[in-house]
C-alpha cells in the first residue's frame, strides 16, 4: 500500500528541510517527482539544498527563509505556495531547535523552544490545513516530535514540553481530521530516535554508532506512512522498539500506580524500573 498523495503531481512543504530528517524526507519526495518546498530560518543552508533536490529529481523546487514561530510568515508563504503550485498537498512541520534549557533558566530559551517547536507545528498546521482540505486532494500532515515528548528525561525540560505538546497536538489535529467531511487529509506523528544531525551533533564530527543515519529515519517514516501509521516510532542502532514500547508503558504506570513523577530516575524506583526492563 502506498498513499495516495506520495505520487509526482503533489506539492510536499517541509519546515527545518535544509538539513537533517527534513532534507532526507525531501529528498525522497524529490525521487518521486514532486514539487518540493523547503523552508529553513538558516538561509545559507537552501541553495545548496535545493541543488540536491533538483539533482535528486523534483519536478520543481522552492526555497523559503520563514520563520516558522512568526504566524504571519507562514500566513504569507502558505500564500505563495498557492499561487505559484496551486495549494500544499504533503506539510512536513519539521523544523525544529535544542538550545538547551533549565527548569528556571533563562525565559529567552523557552521562548525560543516553545516557539519554534511547538507554535511552528500549530501556525503550520492551522495556516496549511484549511486550503489543504477545501482542495479535494489526497494529503498529509506530517508533525515532528521526539520520544522526549513521552518519557521525559530530565536534563532539558524546555524541549520535552514542546514535543510534549507536539504529540497532544498533532493527536487533537487526527481526531479533528477523521471526524470532519470533504477532504482526504491524513494526520502522521514522526517520533524519532537517536539520529545523527546538526540537532544531536554537537561537537561530534562522526556519527556514533548508536545512532540513524537523517536517511534511516526517512525511510523508517515513509514506510510507516505506506502502512497507514499515525504514530511513526522509529527505533536506532541502540535503543529497539521493544526497549521504548517500555519505557513509554512505564511513563504512563506513573499516573496509574502513582508512583512520583518521573520515577524511572527516582532512586527509590530506578531498580524497580531497571527490573522490569529486564523481565518478559
Amino acid at each position: 500500500m502506498t498513499h495516495p498523495a506520495l505520487v509526482p503531481a503533489s506539492v510536499a512543504v517541509i519546515t527545518g528541510g535544509a538539513s537533517g530528517i527534513g532534507l532526507a524526507a525531501a529528498l525522497r519526495f524529490a525521487a518521486i517527482g514532486m514539487r518540493v518546498v523547503v523552508v529553513d530560518w538558516r538561509a545559507d543552508l537552501l541553495a545548496p539544498a535545493e541543488q540536491a533536490l533538483k539533482a535528486a529529481g523534483a519536478a520543481e523546487v522552492m526555497t523559503s527563509a520563514a520563520d516558522v514561530s512568526n504566524r504571519a510568515a507562514l500566513e504569507q508563504l502558505e500564500a505563495e505556495i498557492a499561487g505559484r503550485f496551486g495549494g500544499t498537498d504533503i506539510l512536513m512541520n519539521n523544523a525544529g531547535v535544542q538550545p538547551g534549557s533549565a527548569l528556571f533558566g533563562p525565559d529567552e530559551a523557552w521562548q525560543k523552544v516553545i516557539g519554534v517547536n511547538l507554535w511552528g507545528i500549530i501556525h503550520g498546521s492551522r495556516v496549511f490545513a484549511p486550503r489543504m482540505m477545501s482542495r479535494g486532494r489526497d494529503g498529509m500532515i506530517i508533525n515532528t516530535g521526539s520520544k522526549q515528548g513521552i518519557t521525559m528525561p530530565p536534563g532539558d525540560p524546555a524541549y520535552n514540553v514542546s514535543k510534549s505538546g507536539v504529540k497532544t497536538f498533532t493527536e487533537a489535529l487526527a481526531h479533528e481530521l477523521r471526524n470532519t467531511d470533504g477532504h482526504r487529509l491524513t494526520a502522521h506523528l514522526m517520533i524519532p530516535g537517536f539520529v545523527f544531525t546538526d540537532l544531536t551533533r554537537g561537537e561530534r564530527t562522526d556519527k556514533p554508532a548508536g545512532a540513524w543515519t537523517a536517511d534511516q529515519a526517512a525511510e523508517f517514516m515513509v514506510e510507516s506512512i505506506n502502512r497507514g501509521d499515525f504514530y511513526i516510532l522509529c527505533p536506532d542502532n541502540d535503543v529497539p522498539r521493544g526497549l521504548d514500547e517500555k519505557r513509554m508503558a512505564w511513563a504512563m504506570g506513573d499516573i496509574i500506580e502513582n508512583r512520583p513523577p518521573l520515577s524511572r530516575w527516582h532512586p527509590d524506583w530506578a531498580g524497580k524500573f531497571a527490573d522490569y526492563v529486564a523481565g518478559d
